[in-house]
């Protein structure tokens, strides 16, 4: 799949100084040429949004920890959720987790309602805005802001970092939710495996990941899929939580 060009919108005169100065951090056209069809980061009122410009009548991505899926599986989520157990929850016991494939946050949200610090490393640099965005309206909102003051978020390549953070930050979990390649016979996937997808191609980089989490000496390594993909790398798990469609391959570290 092709990877789709990025420009930034400002969708009123008021937010077009910050859609400039966002264009020069990410090093990306300031304005959609003239018959643009690419991306676009929109900048508007309530922050930072990414659309299509092929299909304008789909809404934009906003990262929003305060509506949709975010809120209510945060007010759902308890020790005994399937995350909560893939992660190794117990009482008294949260541990810091890193989430190495931060995408939209969803999962690092949920550990953070549960009680974790989590800290978000997002290799791409319009996700880490979108995701830098949604944070900083979590944390101005009251009913969020105890979760997003557990979280944590740097732009960096997540498979060279991690030995370096999982021994800085003392971490004892490491987080994996690789994109899964498209499947040539299956239903259109979600609007935001669409963007993405478009964004940042099909290519697979979980085997690397899940390689250097685990040589990172992080006690725990917790790997979303989905629940019929195959193992990444060939690596059979010690511990498999699985649900209707995910499931939570774990692996332990054991010292030599």
């Amino acid at each position: 799949m092709t990877v789709s060009p990025v420009a930034v919108r400002a969708e009123t005169p008021a937010c077009r100084q910050r859609a400039e100065a966002l264009a020069a951090s990410l090093e990306l056209p300031p304005a959609p040429p003239a018959g643009f069809a690419g991306l676009l980061l929109v900048v508007d009122e309530a922050g930072l949004a990414l659309a299509d410009a092929r299909h304008p009548e789909r809404h934009p991505l906003r990262v929003d920890f305060g509506a949709g899926s975010s809120a209510r599986r945060a007010a759902q989520a308890g020790r005994r959720s399937l995350i909560g157990r893939a992660a190794g929850l117990k009482p008294g016991f949260r541990p810091l987790v890193i989430d190495a494939t931060a995408g939209l946050g969803q999962d690092a949200f949920t550990l953070a309602a549960l009680g974790c610090r989590v800290h978000l490393v997002e290799r791409h640099p319009v996700i880490h805005a979108l995701l830098a965005d949604g944070l900083e309206r979590a944390g101005a909102d009251p009913a969020t802001a105890p979760v997003a003051e557990r979280m944590t978020l740097e732009c960096g390549e997540a498979e060279t970092l991690l030995a370096e953070r999982v021994a800085a930050l003392g971490a004892q979990v490491v987080y994996l939710d690789p994109m899964f390649p498209e499947r040539r016979k299956a239903a259109r996937v979600k609007k935001a495996m669409q963007l993405f997808q478009a964004l940042l191609g099909t290519g697979d980089e979980g085997d690397a990941l899940l390689a250097a989490a685990r040589a990172s000496g992080v006690r725990r390594v917790v790997v979303k899929r989905p629940r019929k993909a195959p193992l990444l790398a060939g690596a059979a798990p010690d511990v498999v939580f699985g649900g209707k469609s995910v499931r939570f391959d774990v692996y332990l570290h054991h010292p030599g």
